[in-house]
């Protein structure tokens, strides 16, 4: 049975399932979901907890055998799995296959992974253990939503906040919900529960905001100006490399220009995505990314571009990471090409 994180409270309370398999690449939550498996466990008298971690070289067959036979000590136990790289390896999909087409008696088992790609998913072993029990995929809220699953951790201390200081507050924590997480408890600890204020927020929460370029292409093409120069801010900070933002960055920029040279010559839309290999989930941002800047405006940016990487290499006097901030901003707006030279 498939179950998104949140569900993950109705489930315990239609009773506890002999085989979990948790995913997900955010620590916190993947940690919380463990937590609350541990506790119902035990409540449930698996006392008894073992932990796994199966490596390069690991013993599929005798972890298997080790499980014939209850522990002397206890009535129960839990046992915790965990997969590293999401792969088992072809014994270790037929080992787990294994059991969960016959679970040893009085044994629960948990196993965590990495976030399972669709190919993944597919797999006999993912397929056999959802069938058996649980496959609960832990994911982050996407980043409108962030405001509110703060909201709802502050409300858990009887603290409320209005919508722009939940707003201010996942700007400040975006792309680390455990610096977020740790974040919500301190003002927990420091204020009585009750209304949370912008003023008392800000001088009680740190920037701990963390990036990746993808996060930078993402605000690109959905022209959300001010994340776009927080991201490239923030990058630049923690002291990411600028020919690999340029390059990042400068591939939106060639796609969209691609796609316009191409629908100037009567070519579809959609087969010219296919060709630049468009994500089917990214070809909306696409789209509109490319009608907001237009030929003209892309035609001026491909020579932007090799004037930046000039700049990025230090040939010329000019701060690129300035330079790829008006860039950015520039395609991100309505209108003729900027009238300064590139």
């Amino acid at each position: 049975m498939k179950l998104k994180g949140e569900q993950l409270e109705s489930a315990l309370g239609k009773g506890l399932a002999p085989v979990w398999l948790v995913s997900g690449d955010e620590p916190l939550l993947l940690d919380e979901a463990l937590v609350r498996l541990r506790a119902v466990a035990r409540s449930q008298g698996y006392d008894e907890r073992q932990s796994w971690q199966a490596e390069t070289g690991f013993d599929w067959r005798g972890w298997l055998a080790g499980f014939d036979s209850l522990s002397l000590f206890a009535s129960r136990r839990l046992v915790e799995l965990r997969l590293p790289t999401g792969k088992p390896g072809v014994e270790g999909g037929k080992t787990l296959e294994a059991w969960a087409a016959n679970p040893p008696a009085d044994t629960l088992l948990v196993v965590t992974t990495p976030r399972l790609d669709k190919a993944s998913q597919s797999t006999k072993w993912v397929a056999a253990l959802d069938k058996a029990g649980v496959f609960l995929q832990t994911t982050p809220p996407p980043l409108e939503r962030l405001p509110e699953w703060i909201g709802q951790r502050l409300a858990r201390h009887g603290l409320k906040a209005e919508r722009d200081t939940l707003a201010w507050l996942a700007a400040r924590v975006e792309g680390n919900l455990l610096a977020a997480h740790q974040e919500i408890e301190k003002l927990a600890l420091l204020l009585p529960p009750g209304p949370l204020d912008m003023a008392t927020a800000r001088s009680a929460v740190v920037d701990v905001a963390r990036y990746d370029v993808g996060d930078l292409s993402e605000a690109f093409l959905k022209a959300d100006a001010a994340r776009f120069c927080r991201i490239l801010d923030g990058l630049k900070a923690e002291g990411e490399g600028l020919p690999l933002v340029l390059a990042v960055l400068g591939g939106e920029v060639r796609t969209l220009y691609r796609l316009a040279a191409g629908l100037a010559r009567g070519e579809r839309l959609g087969a010219l995505m296919q060709e630049a290999r468009v994500w089917e989930s990214r070809q909306g941002l696409v789209e509109r990314a490319l009608k907001r800047a237009g030929p003209e405006r892309l035609a001026w940016a491909m020579t932007a571009l090799s004037r930046l990487d000039r700049a990025a290499k230090g040939l010329l006097r000019e701060d690129a990471w300035d330079e790829l901030k008006q860039l950015g901003l520039a395609l991100m707006q309505r209108g003729r090409a900027p009238a300064f030279a590139a």
